[in-house]
């Protein structure tokens, strides 16, 4: 039982928003392509926002209470000791990242990432602040999981003028979530080779039942050159009020977070961090009804696929709500969600966009109800047949 009826949730309801993910296509396409979610807002979110609009509260943004209520948040979920001056309040997490590596790279270095990965991370890597990408492809293991592959990464990290690694984790797009161990691998390569790290972990707050996330920082010692970008957009669908956290070690609140201007910080939005504070604060009872419907949906997706289409390679995410999927043994080609939107009229993410190993592959949105779940899968499975 959820705090709202997922049954309620019709194409026709959905269909009244306005947002990129029910703009971008026709409306005959269901959309199922850019991390929104399709629930309702949580309620203490909605009132904060009210309170704030009643009270014409529509002024810069002041963090602090934000701050203070993410390091709550932090210490109470994965037993992070967060200090709230080691926060900082961006618009958002790849503006952080962009700041980040301004400010521990020099331009033309080397930064190493992951693929297949968040497909931002190869242009804010090359276009936005002009260094290059280098990359440590994810290995399979025995059970099909995607995960670092160290020797590829420490071969990465001793290419000359590499400085930096930019990690995705929870994994984004195969919602695989890193264990201890493996964190520590991977700040032991780090500060042998004199590697900053930048670890995205937007979606932490929906690792699903059965994985544990561990944030980077702990890991790290506090003279780390190290950051973690945080919010409360994907868990608690608010990507649209901008509002994202970066968290510095000691080391970095001196170098990175010190030489933020002022003009970036101000872009933050302020109802984004209200939404924000509040579902850090407040926001919990909801999203552990989510993080159970994300469990059932993930579930349901992996039933669905074998029904319908059994030769699709799937592997149930540990964490957050896109799954990726292994079309290439149904010769739909290097991008089968072209073929799909064309004859199906659902909207994927293209699995190449992810890098040259995403081909053949597409990123779901399974955020959704059931019903509008098994719609997707079936006009799947009808361009196949």
């Amino acid at each position: 039982m959820t705090s709202f009826d997922v049954d309620a949730i019709t194409l026709d309801v959905l269909r009244r928003r306005t947002s990129a993910k029910w703009r971008f296509y026709e409306p005959d396409v269901i959309p199922a392509w850019v991390a929104e979610m399709d629930y309702p807002l949580a309620e203490p979110i909605a009132e904060a926002l009210r309170r704030a609009l009643a009270d014409s509260d529509t002024g810069y943004a002041w963090p602090a209470g934000l701050s203070e209520a993410f390091a709550a948040y932090a210490g109470e979920q994965w037993g992070w000791n967060v200090a709230p001056d080691r926060v900082t309040t961006l618009p958002d997490v790849l503006t952080g990242v962009a700041q980040a590596l301004l400010r521990l790279t020099s331009p033309g270095d080397g930064v190493v990432i992951t693929p297949p990965v968040y497909h931002p991370f190869f242009s804010v890597v090359t276009d936005v602040v002009g260094r290059r990408v280098v990359e440590a492809p994810l290995a399979r293991s025995a059970d099909d999981a995607y995960v670092i592959d160290l020797e590829v990464l420490e071969r990465a990290f001793a290419s000359p003028g590499v400085t930096a690694f930019l990690m995705s984790n929870p994994h984004n797009p195969t919602g695989g979530v890193a264990s201890r161990d493996e964190l520590r691998a991977v700040a032991d390569l780090a500060a042998r080779h004199g590697v900053a790290v930048i670890s995205d972990e937007i979606h932490a707050p929906l690792v699903l039942p059965g994985a544990v996330h561990v944030p980077f920082l702990t890991v790290v010692d506090d003279d780390a050159d190290a950051v973690a970008l945080v919010s409360a957009s994907k868990a608690w669908n608010l990507a649209g009020l901008k509002a994202s956290q970066l968290v510095s070690t000691g080391r970095t609140a001196r170098t990175v977070t010190a030489r933020i201007p002022m003009e970036v910080t101000f872009t933050t939005g302020h109802l984004g961090v209200i939404a924000a504070a509040a579902a850090y604060r407040e926001g919990g009872p909801w999203l552990a009804d989510v993080v159970g419907l994300l469990d059932a949906q993930r579930r349901l997706l992996a039933d669905l696929l074998a029904a319908e289409l059994p030769r699709a390679r799937y592997r149930v995410p540990e964490a957050s709500y896109l799954a990726w999927i292994d079309l290439s043994a149904y010769g739909l080609g290097d991008d089968p969600a072209a073929v799909i939107l064309e004859r199906g009229r659902v909207g994927l993410s293209p699995g190449a966009t992810f890098g040259t190993q995403g081909r053949g592959f597409v990123r779901l949105n399974f955020a959704t109800s059931p019903a509008i779940l098994r719609e997707i899968v079936s006009r799947i499975a009808r361009v196949v047949q």
